[in-house]
């Protein structure tokens, strides 16, 4: 029961032996020179724990969880909480422990605890993390009366440092854990103290009534890590010497100042049920419910259970919105506190960030500083940087402004584009790590910077950010139980969930199982999803709702698109359900005219040449390939052709700020509400950025062949706004097909980098489908007048399908059987690949504990190398460019930054990383050897970690085999040097 009484006097009332109380006093929990110079003893800060979770429970925790733990605690969900958390540190009562400071075993060994032979500093043999599960798991067993519910807890215990040791790991070295009457004693008084201060009445009192699932262990012990990183701040929770001053009433007081000084809060907090079933949607978003938006909403209210829901619909019909909508409704009925959404790449979850936190505010304008956005380059996103650094609001509602004196900066956080869809045809990118693991906060009323440092960002109540931190939580990688337990008390959305390669897919899956365990609502979102991927999301999900890896509930057809497919389980039934009738599309379908335009050459002349031809009359072309450099030698031609019209270039290696206001500029003359800005005649050319989430409306499509659903889905970019006004030739939506070419036994020529992006048997069967819309792939060049076309978005599901289905659809001569052979072994490879770094192996998905859950590790050795893990490729690195000038240095658009590259504020430094880009993955190897951070920017965390790719005054530098330069327009250049 909490009082006033300390530590001392409880157990003088437990009439605790003196000697005892003397040794339980004098162990060390933060030694003094760790610790702002204050020592602090174990049992406080085993209670400064403790009480942060009664703080976190109050105000944090979600009623979902919450309800959970009362369930297994027998109704004192709250207690059991505080205590679980406030144990995880009893390990340190060990000689191996209590050895590793000279000046803090002084005491200890006065006290009369021998600490044998380890000798000082050498108890770092035996951590303290396992050691407090050998300490408590001989006496859960005997008191608890057996193995089950001390096999789910003890593990909590062990791996609350990031990871969860198998049982065989529980064998200390000789004299680590220390032995003897007088070490007996004094773990016993330890445990029984803390049990007691906490207010059960023994250890045998604290026994769970019921187990949690082992995702529900996970989401549990990611709480602990919390709990436990909050009460470690020795600004917060100043050292305790004196075990006289230690008492639970006081640490309660001390978590509570720290919450607040913190400004830590969960979500919505027993959000209440919508007024009517469609209130999400009118009254929130202020939107006129669409039927497949209508559709999805009232399956999220007639769910029995928190389950799986997948939206297919065609683009432009906004899923989103009524993702956000369901996502209401779900939490409401289910007791959860927030949302994430999952987005593809950092450009699509800008615009998401920004929709999301006017969806809060409709709320409680007081959660605005709830919503986090998480990728490496939020810093350019400015309302991340209104709300998160003090900056003036985009909407000027406000300064923004925050006390700067307490503020620090703190890099990005791991992540970038998703998918395989990279131009360089190279997977895989690398991220900055955080140059420091805690952030300083605000003094003013804002947001919780705490949740700014490593592996917290999914701790915030609502977030937006790319899909690489959900895949995160399903890798076996160090604190992915923090990850996890960011995840356990939200609905997830996924949006575009059908960019995840088979490898990235590994993961999902992963993801997909641990989140339906744990009781997760999860809605994923699509056009172009094919039907084998839709139902291994839902066997998925179902087996871990079921606790088994072999679940395979047969979904059944959908009667139309767009359509709704619901997964969950009652009494142990699995049900997966679609939409029983057909539902209407926002649009009418229209007819899109393809036609083919053979190129394969690296030069992009002819396709120059064909929009010449499609604007000569006036009209607005998007052009999308495969490839930067074959955008850029397009954009030369058109360039240098003397092109008279708006002519925009869009790509991954244009620095930061470059590509930011090309974004936003083919936005405004192409996006939804670009009116009489649209331009008379204008062309872009992208690369696979403008592929999807890309809300332009363009009146001709040219682009490269790719995979049958992306290929819709730049398709999607084309007639996509009502209103529009075109010229009378652009009133049906037309495609031109290139980046292939005739070959001379008949089989398409495929450009190298896009075979190597996606594979000959995709390519092959897109060409095929094109084929029969547009005749056949000639010889000679195509007119551009096509075949029969297709009905879009009425073909979509059907075209689909039929590209990732069993049935061969190429002609004999193309060889699609050996181009299939090639392609599985390359899948199967490459599943296996990702198998070793998933967070549980499948014959162990059924095991109830983390015992051993990190029984190999992941091989990413840093944060930095987490993106590889999930993306099945090599890293590559972002630089900095910056060019060298007369007496030092200056930023891409010539702000002058110092003799070292020193920058005085953070306006300098923002021009400064709008410099950012991210080099080719086979520039990486060079750039780890030869690039470094320039020396003046050792005190800016912004940028003490990245590399500067310093260019001389003509522009260019050499690195390794290469020249490398950077053209304003053009982007990053890499040119091989002749040897």
């Amino acid at each position: 029961m909490e009082d006033e009484r300390s530590v001392v006097a409880l157990m003088r009332a437990m009439e605790l032996d003196d000697e005892v109380v003397q040794r339980v006093s004098r162990l060390w929990g933060k030694s003094a020179a760790r610790n702002d110079g204050r020592t602090h003893l174990l049992l406080g800060h085993l209670l400064d724990t403790a009480a942060v979770a009664g703080v976190m429970w109050d105000r944090y925790v979600a009623p979902a969880f919450r309800r959970r733990l009362d369930e297994v605690s027998g109704g004192r969900g709250r207690l059991w909480f505080m205590w679980v958390c406030g144990i995880h540190d009893c390990g340190k009562a060990c000689p191996a422990f209590q050895a590793m400071d000279a000046a803090e075993a002084a005491p200890v060994l006065a006290a009369g605890l021998p600490l044998g032979r380890m000798g000082v500093g050498r108890g770092t043999r035996w951590r303290h993390d396992v050691a407090g599960a050998v300490l408590l798991r001989p006496r859960l067993i005997t008191e608890w009366g057996g193995e089950e519910a001390a096999g789910w807890v003890w593990p909590l215990v062990a791996g609350h440092h990031g990871s969860f040791p198998p049982g065989g790991a529980l064998t200390p070295p000789r004299g680590a854990q220390g032995r003897g009457v007088a070490w007996e004693e004094t773990q016993r008084g330890v445990v029984n103290v803390f049990t007691r201060s906490v207010g059960f009445e023994d250890l045998a009192d604290v026994r769970p009534v019921e187990s949690l699932r082992k995702a529900e262990q996970l989401a549990l012990s990611g709480l602990i890590v919390m709990a436990d990183w909050i009460a470690s701040d020795s600004s917060r929770f100043p050292g305790l010497a004196d075990a006289e001053q230690i008492s639970f009433a006081g640490a309660r007081r001390r978590a509570e100042a720290a919450w607040e000084r913190l400004r830590l809060r969960g979500g919505w907090r027993n959000l209440p049920l919508p007024e009517t079933p469609t209130a999400p949607l009118t009254g929130r978003l202020g939107v006129q419910p669409r039927a497949s938006q209508r559709e999805l909403v009232e399956r999220a209210w007639s769910m029995p259970a928190p389950g799986l829901l997948v939206a297919e619909a065609p683009m432009g019909e906004g899923k989103t919105k009524a993702a956000l909508a369901a996502a209401e409704v779900l939490a409401a009925r289910f007791g959860l506190d927030g949302v994430f959404v999952a987005m593809p790449t950092q450009a699509t979850s800008d615009p998401m960030y920004e929709q999301v936190l006017q969806w809060v505010r409709t709320f409680d304008p007081e959660l605005e500083p709830q919503v986090a956005l998480l990728h490496g380059r939020r810093r350019f996103n400015a309302w991340w940087r209104a709300i998160w650094d003090g900056k003036p609001r985009p909407d000027a509602d406000g300064c923004g402004c925050g006390d700067d004196g307490d503020r620090r900066e703190t890099a990005g956080l791991v992540d970038d584009d998703f998918g395989a869809i990279d131009e360089d045809a190279d997977y895989g990118v690398a991220s900055t790590p955080s140059p420091m693991d805690q952030v300083a906060d605000l003094a003013a009323d804002g947001p919780a910077h705490w949740f700014l440092g490593d592996k917290r960002g999914l701790l915030t109540a609502f977030a937006v950010g790319t899909v690489d931190h959900l895949l995160h939580a399903a890798t076996r990688t160090k604190h992915v139980m923090l990850r996890f337990a960011g995840l356990a008390g939200k609905v997830v959305v996924v949006d575009e969930v059908h960019a995840a390669d088979v490898y990235m897919r590994q993961f999902l899956v992963e993801a997909l199982r641990w989140l339906g365990q744990a009781g997760v609502p999860v809605v994923l979102l699509s056009a172009t999803l094919p039907p084998a991927q839709r139902q291994r999301f839902v066997d998925a999900y179902l087996s871990g709702v079921l606790g088994t890896a072999d679940v395979h509930q047969p979904v059944p057809e959908p009667a139309g698109y767009p359509s709704v497919t619901v997964a969950y389980a009652v009494e142990g039934r699995a049900v997966a359900e679609t939409s029983s009738k057909a539902v209407q599309p926002w649009r009418d379908s229209v007819p899109v005219r393809l036609g083919w335009l053979p190129d394969t050459e690296p030069g992009g002349a002819r396709v120059a040449t064909a929009v010449r031809d499609a604007v000569a009359d006036g009209g607005v072309v998007l052009v999308v390939v495969n490839q930067v450099d074959r955008a850029q030698a397009i954009y030369r031609e058109l360039r240098d052709g003397g092109f008279d019209g708006s002519l925009h270039l869009l790509h991954a290696r244009l620095c930061a700020a470059h590509r930011a206001v090309r974004t936003a500029e083919c936005l405004r003359l192409m996006g939804p509400r670009a009116g009489g800005d649209r331009p008379e005649r204008m062309v872009v050319i992208a690369t696979q950025l403008a592929e999807q989430s890309f809300d332009v409306d363009a009146d001709v499509l040219i682009t490269d062949l790719a995979p049958t659903d992306l290929l819709l889905q730049r398709i999607g970019r084309l007639h996509r706004h009502s209103g529009t006004r075109r010229q009378a030739a652009h009133q049906v939506p037309r495609v031109l097909v290139t980046g292939v070419a005739h070959g001379a036994d008949g089989t398409p020529l495929f450009l190298p980098a896009s075979k190597h992006i996606y594979g000959e048997w995709a390519l092959l069967r897109a060409a095929a489908l094109v084929s029969q819309a547009a005749g056949a792939l000639a010889a000679e060049d195509g007119d551009g007048a096509g075949g029969a076309g297709w009905s879009i978005p009425a073909d979509v599901p059907g075209l689909v399908a039929r590209a990732y289905g069993d049935a061969e659809i190429c002609p004999t001569e193309w060889d699609e059987r050996g181009a299939w052979e090639r392609w599985r072994a390359k899948e199967q490879s490459r599943e296996e690949k990702a198998e070793q770094y998933l967070l549980c192996r499948r014959r162990e998905w059924a095991f109830p504990t983390l015992e051993g859950l990190h029984y190999a590790g992941s091989r990413a050795a840093s944060e930095e190398q987490l993106d590889a893990v999930v993306r099945d490729g090599d890293l590559s690195i972002e630089v900095v460019v910056v060019r060298r000038a007369s007496g030092g240095y200056r930023a891409v658009d010539g702000t002058w930054i110092g003799v070292h590259g020193e920058v005085d504020d953070d306006e300098a430094t923002d021009r400064l990383l709008g410099g950012l880009v991210r080099l080719p993955p086979r520039l990486t190897n060079a750039a780890r050897t030869e690039l470094r951070p320039l020396p003046g920017w050792a005190d800016r965390p912004w940028l003490r970690y990245r590399p500067a790719l310093v260019l001389d005054e003509q522009g260019a530098t050499p690195l390794g085999a290469d020249r490398v330069s950077y053209h304003n327009v053009l982007g990053l250049l890499v040119e091989r040097v002749a040897r």
